[in-house]
């Protein structure tokens, strides 16, 4: 399983420069956490909003897809990887967001980001990192 962050899904659902790569890479055993959709939400609705790049009704077929996204990633619970993720965060200076993604890949071994501080953090603990 890679773990997939929330940036890379948010450049799927927005169809983003590299998006094509993330439609092939979606069929890839994929696991991420709950709150990523919220996230991915909340930059459709950025993107609608306060940037006006799209429509409501292109707003609404990206929430449909972002509905869509647990019949291909598998989306854990954020509170089980909370505690090590804090841990992360503090010695490592990342955020608390960016290093429960850390820490879940430490349990599965990958992690799929464009995150640069991210993804050296990880490596920094001895994660895979695949950066798209």
């Amino acid at each position: 399983m890679i773990v997939i962050d929330a940036s890379l899904l948010a450049r799927y659902v927005l169809l983003e420069p590299g998006w094509e790569d993330m439609e092939r890479f979606l069929q890839n055993d994929l696991v991420s956490l709950e709150y990523a959709l919220v996230e991915v939400s909340n930059a459709l609705w950025k993107h609608h909003v306060l940037y006006n790049r799209i429509s409501r009704e292109e707003f609404e077929r990206r929430c449909q897809v972002v509905d869509m996204l647990p019949s291909v990633v598998l989306f854990e619970n954020p509170m089980r990887y909370l505690g090590n993720a804090r841990k992360i965060a503090a010695d490592r200076g990342v955020t608390v967001y960016d290093a429960l993604y850390i820490a879940q890949a430490l349990k599965y071994g990958s992690l799929a980001t464009s995150d640069k501080k991210q993804g050296r953090v990880a490596e920094g603990l001895g994660v895979d990192v695949i950066y798209i």
